[in-house]
């Protein structure tokens, strides 16, 4: 574990590394929490068959988009990647500035009331930069993983990978990737393997601070994710299409 004073140091580094320190504001999202603890239950309906299917991203300023207008944030252009695909799914963005892996624990049961078919997990890039234990990030992304499946077995989970910032090293870099690599194996969930892969350290890609991306580097993160949601889209698509022809809920 590193002390919380050395992550705030590393801010530059992170910036190269494509990790982004988290404002301490709160952007306002479609999915607005109350202090929920996480046995909490969530006891909505299921979204009616006739409606479009929701992808909720659970994440920080990176998924919330901090700096960018709304409709710039990657949710919001995977939105219009499904739309232009006249595909039936709508993109939640559930993401909060400056939110670590408990505080992603402590309001998944709200964000499950969503009734998610695809949840994808952007989180734990705070819990670096505060310097927090890593064996906790790993058992929160654990718990995560399970009260989204306790809630929806069916529901389809997404891992974000991030990456340490550089000037920690080698030792430290390998066991928090290693925290989203080993969750995506041991639970069999898709992985993206790097979510600012192609833009953390690019100056053009990212806002003056260095830091938190533009709207252009918002765009490479969609294919980031693209390139694993896609497939997950398409086929959930044509799966439900199967149970509609046969007249199933």
């Amino acid at each position: 574990m590193i002390a919380a004073g050395a992550a705030i140091g590393v801010l530059g580094a992170c910036a190269k590394a494509g990790v982004r320190r988290e404002g301490s504001g709160v952007r306002e999202t479609r999915v607005q929490p109350p202090d929920s603890g996480p046995g909490t239950p969530a006891p909505a309906s299921p979204t009616p068959v006739s409606g479009p299917r929701l992808i909720v991203f659970l994440g920080t300023s990176l998924t919330a988009g901090l700096g960018l207008d709304p409709d710039q944030a990657f949710p919001a252009v995977i939105q219009r990647k499904l739309d232009s695909l006249g595909l039936p799914w709508r993109a939640v963005n559930a993401g909060v500035s400056g939110e670590t892996s408990a505080g992603a624990l402590r309001r998944i049961a709200w964000v499950l009331r969503e009734r998610p078919g695809i949840l994808v997990l952007e989180t734990g890039a705070n819990d670096m930069l505060r310097g927090l234990n890593l064996d906790s990030t790993r058992a929160n992304l654990e718990a995560l993983v399970r009260l989204a499946r306790a809630d929806d077995p069916g529901v389809t989970i997404v891992v974000a990978g991030m990456e340490a910032a550089p000037n920690l090293g080698p030792r430290y870099a390998n066991e928090f990737r290693s925290l989203f690599s080993g969750l995506a194996a041991r639970e069999h969930l898709p992985l993206i393997p790097f979510l600012l892969a192609g833009v953390g350290g690019v100056d053009s890609l990212n806002q003056a601070d260095g830091i938190h991306p533009r709207a252009a580097g918002d765009r490479i993160v969609a294919e980031n994710v693209w390139r694993v949601l896609g497939p997950l889209v398409t086929a959930g698509t044509e799966a439900r299409g199967r149970r509609g022809t046969r007249g199933q809920p």
